[in-house]
């Protein structure tokens, strides 16, 4: 969970969580810290001034709801009222003054950031110990913010775990004209324990407050059209995956300049990364009904390791009672549940389907004491041969237009479930066992030895993958995923100029704080063959990424300078053509994210073809003692003849 810090405070973080990992605990504190669904603003506004008063306090968070563990930590709270995780919402139209005092309780100085005119986590200012400081901006441009807090003044330590909840969104809104959307906060909480198989004591991440299953389910009406703003205020990045639609991509921010995209600049995906103190606006029209879900591409951010009831890396089963049932799945921490209700009939395909079938397989000891999983396609000689193991699973090419009926058989020793990343489709094939579907129809897991068959028609050509979507942090790490290659009809996919590239990892990294880290994957290998291509021919390379829980860095170098590729799709949508451009073959992206990208070499020679994890800047200090090693840098050979 923590390993993808390196963006920003990658040790610095952990150290001091580690200090204060006893006693964070507690059986009381004097009041609840309650989550903030980020629909009501704070304060008074009058004569085009917004007067807000807050308070620091100490309290008991439930972010599993009222029967889940408590955290006493510190939070926001306006005067008078409870305090919240997230704080209170701050939110003023351009051209108002925002008047905001803040009482500091605490009896430690309160450092605050992002309630001054720059706003942002390099805007700062003290609060003593038991006084007050007022703060004063004008809302200039519209824009998502955030104004945080943190006790002490050592900059080493940076923000210890009893604060890190200690935070709110801002927003400003348009000077005139309608407000309808919503602000999701992403945050965690979690100690260390050196001790622990998963190098944490207890943790959870949430959004606005709240872990799945405990997140707010949002509803809407087939038709609606939906806005959020998302801010991340956790240390971590998080690739944000949209199940069943594409979102348009609006702005992003960091706290201090929020950048709007034009119609023209904003492209169509279902996965965005958002990096720590950094904000995102997105819409997309809610087309199909059902039930679905919008949550953090790395495995273990859904995982039970993101949950309050697992201790030192052990789960306590007696504490599961608590939580509304979406067993076996149980999914945890970064997710949001959508239902769209239907408005009529939804019409469905009568066309014969394509009938595919997919088995799951399972070794045991593929990777060290972990097993392997794989999918095998029926009907070929893979089925045939009971060692075969391939990974990534088999590629299905797919026509646009024309349905399929998929059935997946599970041979493994788990629960299975199966979940068709990127393709817009009907709920109930979507895969997450326990909420795909509405109402009593809703997609189970699939038990060992049972089978389940899911329809759906692909609507668009494009390059997308399935994967599991149980256990997912232990299945996708040992192998469970694949391709889909969906074609115009009467178009053939050419495996000589279309060359996909799928990057996992070698196994479950256990102890995602202090490792070790499985090794990257390229097609399967971690010693990848090499690539051979030819001189003046177009090539159009798809790259699809379920490469663990840190950033993946790809480059394509000619030496140690980077060839020219244009870019041409993301996640299956194609790009504008603001951003459908040329540009260095290098790129920085996370699991869930899937990119095309055309390149023709103009000459033969020899090119190398690297990935790995981001490599920290020239003069970084080293890991402390205690850390393991990132995984190393993969080349691959690439020939041009």
């Amino acid at each position: 969970m923590t390993r993808n810090i390196p963006r920003t405070v990658r040790y610095a973080a952990l150290i001091p969580l580690a200090l204060i990992a006893s006693g964070s605990i507690r059986a009381r504190a004097p009041e609840s810290v309650i989550p903030n669904d980020n629909r009501i603003s704070a304060g008074t506004l009058k004569n085009g001034v917004l007067t807000v008063r807050l308070e620091t306090r100490t309290g008991l968070w439930r972010p599993e709801g009222d029967k889940g563990r408590a955290v006493a930590l510190g939070a926001f709270a306006e005067e008078g009222k409870p305090p919240s995780a997230p704080g209170p919402l701050i939110r003023a139209r351009v051209g108002t003054t925002v008047r905001v005092r803040i009482r500091n309780l605490y009896d430690e100085p309160l450092v605050v950031f992002g309630l001054g005119k720059t706003r942002g986590t390099s805007d700062s200012a003290i609060v003593k110990p038991n006084a007050t400081a007022d703060f004063s901006f004008t809302a200039t441009t519209p824009g998502t913010f955030y104004y945080t807090g943190r006790r002490g003044l050592d900059p080493v330590f940076g923000t210890l775990s009893k604060d890190l909840q200690l935070h709110g969104a801002i927003v400003v809104d348009p000077a005139s004209g309608p407000v309808a959307d919503r602000v999701f906060v992403i945050a965690w909480w979690f100690t260390v324990d050196a001790k622990s198989p998963t190098g944490l004591g207890r943790a959870t991440m949430v959004m606005n407050g709240l872990s799945w299953p405990h997140t707010e389910r949002l509803d809407y009406v087939q038709g609606d059209s939906v806005r959020w703003r998302v801010i991340n205020l956790s240390g971590a990045d998080h690739p944000m995956h949209l199940h069943g639609f594409y979102f348009r991509l609006e702005a992003k921010g960091d706290g201090v300049a929020d950048t709007l995209f034009t119609g023209e600049q904003q492209k169509m995906e279902v996965t965005e990364i958002i990096n720590p103190n950094t904000t995102i606006a997105l819409s997309w029209l809610a087309e199909r009904p059902g039930n679905w879900i919008y949550h953090c591409h790395y495995a273990t951010h859904l995982s039970n390791i993101s949950a309050l009831d697992t201790d030192k890396g052990m789960l306590d089963e007696t504490m599961l009672g608590h939580h509304m049932s979406d067993r076996p799945h149980q999914m945890f921490g970064l997710v949001l549940g959508i239902r769209v209700a239907p408005r009529g009939n939804v019409a469905r395909s009568t066309d014969t389907p394509r009938a595919l079938r997919l088995l799951v397989r399972e070794r045991a000891g593929v990777y060290g004491k972990q097993p392997g999983y794989s999918f095998v396609l029926g009907g070929t000689p893979a089925e045939a041969n009971p060692d075969a193991m391939p990974v990534p699973g088999p590629l299905l090419i797919m026509e646009r237009g024309k349905p399929v009926a998929i059935t997946i058989v599970n041979r493994s020793s788990d629960h299975a479930a199966v979940h068709w990343h990127g393709i817009e489709l009907e709920s109930y094939p979507d895969g997450v066992p326990g909420w795909s579907g509405a109402g009593q129809h809703v997609i189970p897991a699939i038990a060992p030895g049972d089978s389940i068959t899911v329809h759906f028609t692909p609507p668009r050509a494009g390059t997308f993958m399935y994967h599991s979507h149980f256990n997912e942090a232990q299945q996708i790490s040992t192998g469970l995923y694949g391709p889909i290659v969906v074609v115009e009809p009467g178009e053939r996919f050419d495996p000589e100029t279309d060359r996909l590239l799928f990057f996992g990892t070698a196994g479950f990294g256990q102890n995602p704080v202090f490792g070790p880290y499985p090794a990257f994957l390229m097609n399967g290998s971690t010693t990848p063959e090499a690539l051979n291509l030819k001189a003046g021919t177009r090539y159009r390379f798809r790259l699809l990424n379920l490469a663990g829980d840190i950033p993946l860095e790809i480059s394509l170098k000619a030496g140690e300078l980077p060839v020219t590729w244009r870019a041409l799709a993301k996640d299956g949508y194609p790009l504008p053509p603001s951003r459908a451009t040329s540009g260095t073959a290098t790129l920085l992206f996370d699991p869930g994210e899937i990119y095309d990208f055309e390149y023709t070499p103009a000459t033969s020679g020899d090119l190398s073809l690297r990935f790995g994890p981001q490599q920290p800047k020239p003069g970084s200090p080293p890991p402390p003692p205690g850390f393991s090693p990132l995984p190393p840098v993969v080349t691959v050979p690439v020939h041009v003849r």
